[in-house]
């Protein structure tokens, strides 16, 4: 199993909101995800969807770019793939990862150079 063999025609999904990366006094209603640990509170939601009350530390302007495909637990490597691909490139990513698939965030100012780095990795990106 190979991170090439997902990349060959996989489908990628970018989003057409914006979105932002806060360090959050709580967790956010409708957030795209919250990620609590033991030292703070992490919550990724569109830009329009923050209460500035929340907020401690806010980064905007971020898209998400979901790899709409399976990735198995046994997949070794697609997100270091991924992350160098564009690193390659100068782009920086927050990737986030679900039980099935994998997503990344990119600057806005980005996206048109990592999504066209994705399709030089032979992905199908739908926008």
């Amino acid at each position: 199993m190979r991170p090439e063999d997902y990349f060959k025609n996989g489908k990628v999904y970018v989003w057409k909101e914006k979105f932002s990366i806060v360090k959050s006094k709580r967790p956010i209603r409708d957030a795209f995800a919250v990620i609590r640990d033991k030292n703070e509170i992490t919550v990724i939601a569109e830009e329009s969807k923050i209460d500035p009350e929340d907020v401690i530390e806010r980064e905007d302007d971020w898209r998400i770019i979901t790899f709409d495909m399976v990735l198995p637990f046994e997949l070794v490597g697609f997100l270091a793939k991924v992350s160098q691909a564009l690193a390659e490139e100068g782009i920086s990513i927050f990737a986030v990862s679900a039980y099935s698939t994998d997503h990344i965030l990119v600057k806005e100012e980005d996206l048109k150079k990592a999504v066209k780095k994705l399709e030089e990795l032979g992905c199908v990106v739908e926008e």
